[in-house]
């Protein structure tokens, strides 16, 4: 298990990083799931036709026809057919000197623009179906995703990263916007192509005889595009399907829907939804009873035919549709049932077949035969890719350009204006460039915003929180961003917890430790480090041959029930004879056939050998769900599915200990064993790789993990993401507002095997601390640590913040005036009072008005200085932070044409954090605590061996935490430091069968010459005796988080006030104050210093002194009286007016608030009355 610590290959990788790939392979594959799916709009792998998703959404969009009203083509006049023909979209380039040059990104982020290439489309025309027109139109330049196939960084080798000027890891996934990284955050939505059974409440709400049985479907078109389609049990027999278009909802009568899709009679439907044939007797008659009732009530419709069900459809759709004024209504019928309804699939006899399904699926909850589906189980959901919603949301904004032409034709066609000429190419020319079709803005705003404006709601149930920051405060933040995953923000308001718990159908799919404690506990999730989500696409031509090959009945045959089921109701049927029941067989929401349960299992075992082993073209990332039937179970089924977006893990397959991709609908129904013992022979078909599976990436790095109470490793996975630590390497071109930085970080001696595996030791995020647990000197209560002040001085826990300014000078001069003001500094300037002011400025400032490389930064001195040629002045602005600071880079930022001059600059502002009194650190174990003194190391206790301990923590900090880890990590570190060694501390390798955790590092502590389990004698620093009980001493791996009290700490005696009350404003930065409530308060009474809530409360706050009379008690009434006198008095003359005398006014010292609250309760009629003396 012990293991080197690289030295060397880490010292080799980074003095000669890799020239033809990466030098960190693993690290790469974490953002697949964004560049995939953003590079699958311009190209999907695996597609037979090579088209991206991109092509397949113009190729969808249904083009617009007007026409003009003139009676040369009939009444409706002359038809314009207008539609999108194609949309290419280049690589981020720009204009330099008239010539193009390709855009990296870190350009855009030391800029502060955004990283994007031009966009265009060509839009076609006709006039009466007559020759073809074209035009090619900009349509803006779209943000382009970092490391994707369209990025100029795509394909580059870590030695060629860094050659422009990013780090040698840099994985992508993100978008550079404004200068800022976002990305377009992981969501879960429900699985698509699957009917899913749900009993909802709000069902209920849709009308009188609606109940809350509903059977629902999310269909995925081609271009990744999703419809979600409803059909509801009523009280009356009916069924009716609901549907929502362009944010509209509409209800359909599912018999409607049905007669529309194919030609068939209603014995045949009664048939297939009763699943059996004609002159057999049925036993069932909830279903039959239902049906007749189904079949009956539609006759009052009087549509007898396809034709006529189409017909009534289009007329009652054409509006919706919005549909060409030439199309009947047949044919908005058949256009209504392509677009709407079942859209993953073309054929209708198909969408009949599923329609079905769901019907007989609905039947059985309604029964009770089967369980309502979990639409927050990860075995109904999959994963909304970033660049699928991008897609989605361009495809929409390309619908609105055509709507919007056509918009503005029948605007002109309204008015009558003479300039209507479709055959005209400068009309045609003029309308376009009438519309707004700079889809690249839209698209920016959306990702620097994440709020999605949106005409038909894109079948999701939020409109903001789409995209967040890509924070790089260490890499472990900034790796979770990458493999998190969101409920939705619709979830966040939801008062019942059912959403947030986590379920047994996640394991190896979600980490079951790695979400936030607080508001988003269990809704923002992260993907275990294992788990991959599908981006591509596969060739299943011949899958339906092959099943069909294998037993199962194609789907035209209509399945015989035999007279065994007939005679059985399902109380008595054995296992054996619920598998002879018939089931359907369906791949990706299309039903294939349907076969006895028995002969499905077969199948899926069958087809599960041959993926496996990669026989007759059947994909390893297809999922294979057999659903068995049982007695009110899931309703049984066999699920194949073989499209983008799904989630799958490897697993074991243990006939051969090849590698399995299983799904998370799959997982439920097979036998997967975690460790060697769990394996049932005959049994379990599976087994995990390693039990670490189901964790994230960020949990894996917990030490000893499996011996920590859980709620402790919840807390260290957000602590891990708190922590200063190496949050990129090409710190000199990057532009963060904010950055931290560890100085002295480690690599830790205690690691899991997967910290080398990421290659994690680039990014190092604390340091070895030798501690000593023990009560001393009484600063260590209540989770304090005293740190040892020489180690601290030799560097521990060194950290700098990095802050960026930028300055635009073109902000300093009005809008539409020419730019007047220059970056510059003269001595003659008008603002500065004397000599002494120019001196101290010409300490900081260059004569370029610039701060100076290195210079020192105090509170009040310059910080650059620019020359306004309006006022003829050099004006000076100053450096407005609390801390002292040291110019670290200044950038002078430049623009494409560089007409107007220099009027951009970038300044870096390092500001150093040595560790102080309050500052907040912590283990890897969630033991976190405040520095409470830095004690001078000669009173520091040591041990024998003349070792001292930089922390010491409290023996308290461990019984109610239970963090057992810690004192395996401080145990492991303490022998890896004496034998050179770094220990694996990857969990679940110790238990007690075997070997256990204190065995192994005390025997190696043993061999060392130390105490078997860690303890050692010390004497104390200050009288130099031995304590009179051993100490437990180790080395711990200490992580200082980015809670400083430098950046919290407030402190305020008069400053900006509200406006209305006087009462101090709230903010570190406004110079605010701090909240005082009433336990504050309770607390300054109970310490016998009532005096100071004077000072506090009134004082410091909202003191005003204000005019009383002692006999009406008033405070509102006294009025200042004009002095009408010849001699000027001094003294203001007040009179009440309510006595109408100024014998009994008074001043007194009140809150101005009190005043305030007098003049509110005065307007309603409530007199305020003071007793004064």
């Amino acid at each position: 298990m012990p293991s080197t610590f690289h030295t060397l290959e880490r010292e080799r990788e980074f003095k000669f990083p890799s020239k033809t790939g990466s030098n960190a392979e693993e690290l790469q594959k974490l953002s697949e799931p964004h560049v995939e799916s953003f590079n699958a709009i311009f190209h999907v792998e695996g597609s037979k036709d090579g088209k991206g998703l991109l092509d397949r959404a113009v190729e969808d969009i249904s083009p617009c026809v007007i026409f003009d009203g003139k009676d040369s083509n009939g009444s409706k006049g002359n038809k314009l057919k207008f539609w999108i023909e194609e949309v290419n979209v280049g690589k981020p380039s720009v204009m330099c000197d008239g010539h193009s040059k390709l855009l990296y990104p870190y350009e855009c982020r030391e800029r502060g623009i955004t990283y994007k290439s031009k966009m265009q489309a060509k839009f076609c025309w006709t006039v009466n179906d007559g020759p073809e027109n074209s035009e090619v139109k900009n349509l803006g330049y779209l943000p382009i995703m970092v490391r994707s196939s369209k990025c100029n960084l795509y394909g580059l080798s870590s030695a060629e990263l860094i050659k422009k000027r990013e780090d040698s890891e840099e994985f992508g996934g993100y978008f550079v916007i404004n200068g800022i990284e976002r990305l377009i955050r992981l969501l879960i939505i429900p699985r698509r192509n699957n009917p899913i059974a749900l009993i909802r409440s709000s069902f209920q709400n849709r009308g009188p005889t609606y109940t809350h049985f509903g059977v629902s479907i999310r269909c995925a078109r081609p271009d990744q595009t999703s419809q979600t389609v409803t059909i509801h049990y009523c009280t009356d027999g009916n069924v009716t399907l609901r549907f929502i278009y362009r944010k509209q909802e509409y209800m359909v009568p599912l018999m409607l829907i049905l007669k529309s899709l194919v030609e068939c009679s209603d014995k045949e439907i009664f048939e297939r939804v009763i699943m059996g044939n004609s002159d057999r007797e049925v036993q069932d008659t909830f279903v039959t009873d239902r049906m007749e009732l189904l079949l009956r009530d539609f006759k009052k419709f009087n549509l007898y035919n396809r034709e006529q069900c189409l017909a009534y459809l289009g007329t009652k759709f054409h509006v919706m549709m919005d549909s060409p004024d030439d199309m009947n209504a047949l044919e908005v019928g058949k256009e209504f049932l392509k677009r709407v309804i079942l859209v993953h699939l073309n054929d209708d006899r198909e969408k009949f077949n599923i329609l079905i399904f769901m019907l007989q699926k609905l039947y059985a909850l309604v029964a009770g035969k089967c369980v309502p589906d979990n639409p927050d189980s990860p075995m109904n959901q999959e994963v909304l890719l970033g660049g699928f919603l991008y897609l989605a949301h361009i495809k929409e904004k390309l619908v609105d350009i055509l709507a919007a032409i056509k918009g503005q034709i029948n605007q002109d066609i309204r008015r009558g204006l003479a300039s209507v000429d479709f055959f005209n190419l400068k009309y045609i020319q003029k309308v376009m460039s009438k519309v707004n079709v700079d889809v690249g803005r839209k698209m920016e705003f959306f990702l620097a915003t994440g709020n999605l404006i949106t005409n038909t709601g894109l079948d999701l149930q939020q409109v903001s929180g789409y995209t967040v920051v890509a924070e790089k405060l260490n890499y472990y933040r900034y790796l979770s961003h990458f493999r998190s995953i969101h409920r939705g923000s619709f979830f966040a308001e939801l008062k019942t917890t059912s959403v947030r718990k986590l379920l047994p159908e996640a394991w190896g799919f979600l980490c079951p430790v790695h979400t936030p404690d607080g508001g988003p506990c269990g809704l923002l999730n992260h993907l275990s480090h294992k788990c991959k989500i599908i981006t591509s696409e596969y060739d299943i031509s011949n899958l339906p041959k092959l099943i069909i090959s294998l037993g199962v009945s194609p789907i035209y045959l209509n399945p015989v029930i035999t007279e065994k089921q007939i005679t059985l109701s399902d109380e008595d049927k054995t296992n054996e004879d619920l598998m002879e029941q018939t089931i359907m067989v369906m791949i990706d929401g299309k039903v294939i056939g349907w076969c006895s349960a028995k002969k499905a299992k077969e199948v899926a075992d069958t087809l599960r050998f041959w993926k496996v082993n990669g026989r007759n073209n059947v994909p390893l990332d297809i999922e294979l769900a057999f659903i068995p039937p049982s007695r009110g179970g899931q309703y049984p089924g066999l699920f194949i599915f073989t499209t983008m977006s799904r989630m799958m893990r490897p697993v074991k397959y243990l006939a051969n200990g090849k590698k399995d991709m299983v799904g998370s609908l799959e997982q439920v129904y097979m036998e997967i064993a975690c460790l060697n013992e769990d394996i049932v022979p005959g049994v379990t078909t599976h087994q995990d790789f390693a039990p670490t599976d189901m964790l994230s990436v960020i949990a894996n790095m917990t030490p000893f993990s499996d011996f920590n109470q859980s709620p402790r490793n919840l807390y260290q996975c957000q602590m891990g993401k708190q922590t200063m630590g190496t949050p990129a390497h090409n710190l000199p071109s990057r532009t963060d507002n904010k950055m931290y930085r560890l100085q002295t970080g480690q690599t830790p001696i205690v690691r899991p095997k997967m910290h080398d595996k990421y290659k994690l030791d680039y990014y190092p995020n604390g340091m070895n601390a030798v501690v000593a647990v023990i009560s001393y000197t009484g600063y260590d209560m209540e989770d304090a640590m005293i740190l040892n002040k020489s180690s601290e001085e030799r560097g521990f826990g060194h950290g700098v913040i990095y802050k960026s300014h930028f300055i635009d000078l073109t902000e300093k001069c009005p809008k539409g005036e020419p730019n007047a003001c220059y970056f510059k500094f003269q001595q003659n300037t008008s603002n500065l009072r004397n000599l002494e002011e120019i001196e101290k400025a010409k300490q900081t400032l260059d004569q370029d008005g610039l701060p100076i490389i290195g210079a020192k930064l105090t509170t009040g001195c310059a910080l650059y200085s620019y020359f306004d040629e309006t006022s003829g002045q050099t004006k000076i602005v100053k450096y407005k932070e609390i801390e002292d600071g040291f110019v670290q880079e200044v950038r002078a930022l430049g623009d494409e044409s560089n007409n107007r001059g220099f009027q951009k600059a970038q300044i870096k502002i390092r500001i150093t954090r040595r560790p102080i009194i309050g500052d907040k650190f912590s283990s890897r174990h969630g033991q976190k605590g405040v520095c409470s003194l830095k004690w001078p190391m000669v009173d520091m206790p040591f041990s024998e061996s003349g070792i001292v301990p930089d922390v010491i923590i409290n023996p308290h900090a461990f019984p109610s935490r239970m963090t057992i880890g810690m004192f395996v990590e401080s145990m492991a570190g303490k022998s890896g430091a004496l034998h050179g060694i770094a220990q694996d501390s990857t969990p679940f390798q110790f238990s007690e069968d075997h070997q256990t955790a204190v065995d192994y590092f005390g025997e190696q502590l043993k061999a060392a010459g130390y105490n078997y389990y860690g303890n050692e004698p010390m004497y104390s620093g200050i009288t130099g005796k031995e304590f009179k009980a051993d100490i437990y001493l180790g080395v711990v791996y200490y992580q200082r988080l980015r809670h400083m009290v430098s950046d919290k700490y407030q402190v305020r005696t008069t400053g900006p006030v509200h406006n209305l009350t006087q009462q101090p404003v709230k903010g570190r930065k406004r110079a605010g104050g701090i909240r005082f409530g009433e336990m504050e308060r309770d607390s300054l009474i109970a310490h016998g210093v009532s005096y100071t809530l004077q000072d506090r409360l009134m004082n410091c706050s909202d003191y005003s002194q204000a005019y009383v009379c002692k006999k009406c008690g008033s405070i509102l009434s006294p009025m200042a009286v004009p002095n009408t006198t010849v001699v000027p008095s001094k003294r203001e003359s007040v009179v009440c007016g309510t006595c109408n005398t100024h014998k009994y006014i008074d001043l007194i010292s009140v809150p101005y608030v009190f005043r305030y609250l007098c003049t509110e309760l005065l307007s309603m009629k409530i007199r305020l009355k003071l007793e004064v003396d």
